[in-house]
């Protein structure tokens, strides 16, 4: 695998809020920058929250204008940007928990989240089962997965056959199911032999105690960085000569 810095973002959502959530974002991006991160990975829905009753009014599509700052930034900083939204899902009337990705080059892609937990089910709508969830950062094949996606070991298996050397998970994981999330993510490690990050709601959002804890772990399972708790850190994993090596930073919001 060639040389790669890759980074989570725990950041933690304004409730609806798209504008306040965007300026959140440039700040994670700037401290990315800084840190010379090749692609930076933000937690489910981090645009909107994690707020059912509130995503109808929140859908985004990657040519919203309020998506623009990102968008240029993106190109501006040579870094992939991958950031949670609700995305209007065709002849229905939920939309879909999705992930928009910003390149360098200025192109896009959408990815929507195929595993709904069944409290879901009635605010959200699956992606479609044959959707593409991969792309590649300098050379390096990558696959998403939006939170429950990563519990179902098929998922992860998929994205091995694809090719995927890492395994790329925005959630929201609670305090209560933190330590059952991390272990089926260790077990993807072992079995198909992909490097996981993950990136965690770094607060409470849509009344969940989100646990943070936002890691990397290396193929084999040994973990390689991880924020101590909750709060607004970047956690960062790089590969070199040396192998996998990580650092957490605190990031400053505007107020």
């Amino acid at each position: 695998m060639h040389s790669l810095r890759i980074a989570a973002a725990q950041s933690i959502s304004v409730p609806g809020d798209i504008s306040a959530n965007v300026r959140i974002h440039t700040q994670f991006i700037a401290a990315a920058q800084h840190a010379g991160v090749d692609l930076l990975v933000f937690p489910e829905l981090s645009l909107s929250g994690y707020e059912p009753a509130l995503l109808p009014g929140c859908v985004l599509h990657p040519g919203d204008a309020r998506l623009t700052p990102l968008q240029n930034l993106a190109r501006q900083a040579r870094m992939a940007i991958v950031v949670g939204a609700p995305i209007a899902a065709p002849d229905a009337l939920r939309p879909y928990i999705g992930a928009i990705s910003f390149f360098p080059d200025g192109s896009h892609s959408v990815y929507c989240k195929k595993h709904l937990h069944a409290s879901e089910e009635s605010f959200a709508t699956p992606g479609d089962p044959a959707g593409d969830n991969h792309f590649a950062v300098h050379g390096t094949p990558l696959a998403l997965a939006i939170c429950a996606d990563a519990m179902h070991a098929p998922h992860a298996e998929r994205a091995a056959a694809a090719g995927a050397s890492l395994y790329i998970a925005s959630s929201v994981v609670s305090v209560g199911g933190y330590a059952a999330e991390v272990a089926q993510l260790r077990q993807h490690t072992r079995q198909f032999g992909m490097g996981v990050l993950m990136a965690n709601q770094g607060g409470t959002t849509g009344g969940y105690v989100c646990a943070g804890q936002s890691g990397f772990w290396a193929p084999g399972g040994d973990l390689v960085v991880a924020a101590p708790g909750t709060g607004p850190v970047l956690v960062v994993a790089e590969y070199g000569a040396q192998g996998w090596s990580g650092a957490v930073h605190a990031v400053a919001l505007p107020p």
